[in-house]
């Protein structure tokens, strides 16, 4: 789950984390009222979306009265903002966040995110700040610092020397960069951050260390254990169908092909996925109904499915260990039923209670296509789709 840049900045300054005075705004007037709270002389006036590049995009606008504040917040509200992580159809400005001008010495990189192959906290720390960390590293590798710490030990003080080193912080600036960073450290480790970014971290005329803009994406495997992460929950930036399918406990993500995919496991699903483009197709979805799949649920993956506009059929691929054959073939014929489901379907079934499953999918009388094993399914499903 990801947050707004102005509530990232406010759960970081609880950790000590130096951040500009700025206040979010959801209308124009809103966001006149912050510029006067505020008092100038000079305003950053920022759109909030889950998304990269809105500077480049006409995102973020510095401005010098209250008048051009209104002008900005008038243009930016209800606007479409396509950057290069929105995709082309962009994503709309619904909110924005009035923040006080910073006077920029130097622009710098760093990020925390978590390390699996470890186990650990990767920190990746960069002298090329305001930049897209992918180019530093195509361009100049060598200006970039990884750096993995174990969350059992916590950041270190040579950590944080050699963080600064790369950074090339030195005196006044490196001695504030343990509070600065240890806080960052705090935060993603209490919290369960997947990423935290700040781009630019920059240093001040004065030589203090302030986090310019702020990302962070949580664990969603974690936000059981905080409620108020939740609670930032913005849905409007979320995919509707993927939020519908969290109501559901189910694990669905599109994507851009024809072929619907139901299946139980997330591996199962990866697998499943792989072999439909091994046979020519173009999976439309990742979904996962988990190992506890009832009639209701299964005919929500399917509704979740055919929402999709592009789906020209759908592979069902259950294997059953916890989850029993016959109550996801019972699940499969009555959605099927439900919906009017006219596409072509195929089900692969293999585990408990496989003959039963099969015997209620052969006596249902729907033109639903039985499927051996998983590379029989596949050729089957992408030859449907491809007759359609």
């Amino acid at each position: 789950m990801n947050i707004h840049e102005h509530q990232a900045k406010a759960l970081l300054a609880g950790y000590g984390v130096n951040v500009a005075r700025g206040l979010p705004a959801f209308t124009v007037d809103d966001a006149v009222e912050a510029a006067t709270k505020l008092g100038g002389p000079v305003y950053v006036v920022k759109a909030q979306i889950h998304a990269g590049g809105r500077g480049k995009a006409g995102g973020v606008k510095v401005v010098k009265t209250i008048d051009e504040v209104r002008a900005e917040a008038e243009r930016m509200l209800g606007m479409t903002l396509v950057t290069h992580q929105t995709g082309p159809a962009g994503k709309e400005v619904q909110r924005l966040y009035i923040e006080d001008g910073c006077d920029i010495a130097r622009e710098l990189y760093l990020s925390m995110l978590v390390d699996r192959a470890s186990s650990q906290v990767t920190v990746i720390a960069s002298t090329e700040g305001g930049m897209d960390i992918e180019e530093v590293a195509a361009a100049t590798p060598e200006k970039i610092l990884t750096l993995s710490i174990d969350p059992a030990t916590g950041m270190m003080p040579h950590h944080v020397r050699r963080i600064c080193n790369q950074l090339e912080l030195t005196g006044d600036t490196a001695k504030k960069a343990t509070t600065f960073l240890r806080g960052i450290f705090r935060a993603f480790c209490e919290k369960d951050a997947a990423m935290i970014e700040i781009n630019p971290l920059v240093v001040t005329g004065e030589g203090d260390l302030m986090a310019l803009d702020a990302k962070i994406g949580f664990d969603d495997n974690a936000l059981y254990r905080h409620p108020d992460i939740m609670e930032l929950r913005d849905l409007s930036e979320e995919d509707p169908a993927e939020v519908r399918a969290s109501e559901f406990d189910l694990n669905y993500i599109k994507l851009d092909g024809d072929i619907g995919c139901m299946v139980n496991g997330a591996g199962l699903a990866m697998a499943t996925m792989d072999i439909i483009k091994l046979e020519g197709g173009e999976p439309a979805n990742f979904l996962d109904v988990g190992g506890g799949a009832t009639r209701e649920k299964v005919t929500e993956a399917f509704k979740i499915i055919l929402s999709d506009e592009n789906v020209k059929g759908i592979l069902v691929n259950i294997f059953g260990g916890i989850m029993r054959c016959d109550i996801i073939a019972d699940g499969v014929v009555g959605a099927a039923r439900d919906l009017g489901l006219t596409k072509p379907l195929v089900v692969r079934l293999e585990g408990t209670n496989v003959e039963e499953g099969k015997k209620i999918m052969a006596e249902s009388g729907l033109a639903i296509i039985p499927a051996d094993d998983l590379a029989d399914a596949a050729q089957k499903i992408v030859a449907a789709v491809k007759g359609a």
